[in-house]
């Protein structure tokens, strides 16, 4: 495939600016542009090469292009079937089956969502590495953002920060939550001597959940939870901090008595497209062992 490339229409407004102003406040970075400049990408202006030091003029138009991406040497790509909802040339909205670590660590080097992307990008001929925007636990099931170049990926955790990616969960945890609604302000940090394990503590980073709940059951209850914030384990630390561990999830307090894994789902992602300029939605159905855990409760409810 050709090499990812940005181009821009040069308005009267921006006439006279130098090229390196308009990309910076066009999110390329220093780091992009020291990558550009010495691995193999171009700046062209009407076809022609140019340095940041050009001055746009109204009516050029602006080709970025960007060095091409290297695969990492110790990823393989891996065929597995892929439940993709949305793809397009620079992203992918991948629902994520419960037991599928995200990214290869030491103890899984392989048999990862990456590594299935990175097959899905060879069948396309795609030269990039994986860039995920939105990372889940190996047991959290549900949707995951994926960039499919370095740049987007850039683009989009700069619009994370400005609350521009919208993840809503779907959890079943333990007890009767009695609020219908309400929002968890706990900063999170490490456990002390765990590298696992977080805990609600004074000197943790900030970190801000908003629940709701849907419904009330036999000794649970099912509640939809929006991250505003995006600590690692953040729901599970935060409902295991108000008395409401996760079914299932033993780490924190949870019983598996009912389920087999952490009883939490990616329900519904919303981002806004940097290419696009709109915003788009992704929703992916709560997995069986979930939505039979929800049944049994309502039967026992109902006895």
């Amino acid at each position: 495939m050709p090499p990812f490339t940005m181009t821009f229409s040069i308005d009267e407004q921006h006439d006279g600016k130098l090229l390196r102003q308009f990309l910076q406040e066009n999110g390329i970075s220093r780091t992009a542009l020291t990558d550009i400049k010495f691995h193999g990408g171009e700046l062209l202006v009407d076809g022609r090469p140019v340095t940041v030091r050009h001055v746009l003029r109204a009516g050029e138009t602006l080709s970025v292009v960007f060095p091409p991406e290297r695969t990492s040497d110790w990823m393989d790509a891996e065929a597995m079937p892929l439940d993709i909802l949305y793809e397009d040339d620079y992203v992918l909205v991948v629902n994520k089956p419960a037991g599928l670590a995200t990214i290869p660590s030491r103890h899984h080097p392989g048999g990862t969502l990456a590594n299935g992307l990175l097959h899905h990008y060879r069948q396309q001929q795609l030269d990039s590495t994986v860039h995920i925007v939105t990372r889940l636990d190996r047991d959290t099931s549900g949707l995951v953002l994926v960039a499919k170049h370095c740049h987007v990926h850039h683009l989009l955790s700069a619009l994370q920060q400005k609350g521009h990616v919208v993840r809503t969960y779907e959890a079943i945890c333990h007890g009767v939550i009695v609020e219908d609604e309400g929002t968890i302000d706990a900063p999170i940090g490490r456990q002390e001597g765990s590298i696992i394990a977080r805990e609600v503590r004074e000197d943790g980073k900030p970190a801000v959940t908003h629940f709701r709940v849907l419904e009330r059951l036999y000794g649970y209850t099912y509640v939809s939870l929006r991250l505003e914030t995006g600590r690692t384990h953040q729901i599970r630390v935060h409902l295991a901090y108000l008395g409401h561990p996760l079914a299932g999830d033993e780490l924190y307090g949870g019983s598996r008595e009912m389920i087999g894994r952490q009883a939490l789902h990616s329900r519904q992602l919303s981002f806004f497209h940097p290419f696009a300029g709109r915003w788009y939605t992704c929703s992916a159905p709560l997995p069986g062992d979930m939505a039979r855990l929800i049944e049994a409760m309502r039967r026992r409810s109902a006895d």
